[in-house]
């Protein structure tokens, strides 16, 4: 068994198809294929269940998956353990609010260890830095732009509230109704835009900066609030997520950059950012 072939397996089951396997190893897709049917030779079991629109881990491929992640970290740390060190590269990163702590958390992973001896240091988007990831709509002149995520955003509601009995919500609905606002937030900005031309007034009953931390009031029951479709919330036990009606709030977003000097540091970040675009079928 050869480190190639798991590190094949990581990039597929993380990527969700061959194609976007094959894309973040920069080989073509037979070498994925190849390499993950003698894997699954040679354990004598399949690891993937092969369909039209990608593939879908097996029980056995959801066992190995964290035992090949083992392996190829610890491959890499001995790889950094005897590499002669090099000064740090020094990269300030700009992050906007609500970003998502699960796919930030996994973003920065791979960058890192991506990256050449970085010395990460994260920072607020208005502050100095060498690229931020923000809303396409914060763009500043003279920066370029590389998407990495497409969130679409729903009415939160507490489990069990009676608007969720409705498919869609309309914005009437919304009218004297308990809400978390979240500021700043340009998702939010299009809401409040909404309300007003519609005349509806919701009762504000906080006004918070996380997602993480509004999704616990809407879930205690709090009120209800505006959040991005993103897996974790969709699943969370006490929210009921509803579009709103005749209202399609999105927004894009990914590493603003400078357009003419950006360092060389930053590139595993935007090919991680092309990979993620791509992989989300929105490229």
């Amino acid at each position: 068994m050869d480190i190639r072939s798991l590190r094949y397996f990581i990039a597929a089951y993380e990527g969700g198809s061959i194609s976007a396997a094959a894309r973040r190893c920069h080989v073509a897709q037979p070498s994925i294929s190849t390499a993950l049917a003698q894997l699954e030779e040679r354990l004598g079991t399949p690891l993937f269940e092969r369909h039209r629109r990608g593939i879908t881990p097996t029980e056995e491929g959801h066992r190995l998956y964290p035992l090949a992640r083992q392996v190829s970290e610890d491959l890499n740390a001995i790889g950094r353990l005897f590499r002669t060190p090099a000064p740090a590269t020094p990269v300030r990163l700009g992050l906007m609010r609500s970003l998502g702590a699960n796919r930030m958390t996994a973003l920065l992973k791979e960058y890192i260890g991506q990256g050449d001896n970085l010395a990460l240091t994260l920072v607020n988007p208005e502050e100095r830095c060498d690229a931020r990831i923000i809303g396409e709509q914060d763009l500043a002149p003279g920066e370029a732009f590389q998407p990495i995520w497409h969130d679409s955003y729903l009415l939160a509601l507490p489990g069990g509230h009676p608007l969720g009995l409705k498919p869609t919500v309309p914005l009437s609905d919304l009218d004297g109704l308990p809400f978390i606002w979240r500021q700043p937030c340009a998702a939010m900005e299009q809401l409040a835009s909404a309300l007003s031309d519609a005349g509806v007034r919701c009762q504000v009953r906080a006004r918070l900066r996380t997602i993480e931390y509004t999704l616990g009031l809407v879930a205690a029951g709090v009120g209800a609030s505006l959040v991005p479709a993103w897996p974790e919330i969709l699943s969370h036990a006490d929210v009921q997520c509803r579009p709103l009606g005749g209202l399609d709030i999105r927004q894009t977003v990914g590493v603003a950059y400078p357009a003419r000097q950006a360092m060389p540091a930053l590139e595993p970040l935007l090919q991680l950012g092309r990979q993620a675009w791509e992989s989300a079928g929105t490229a």
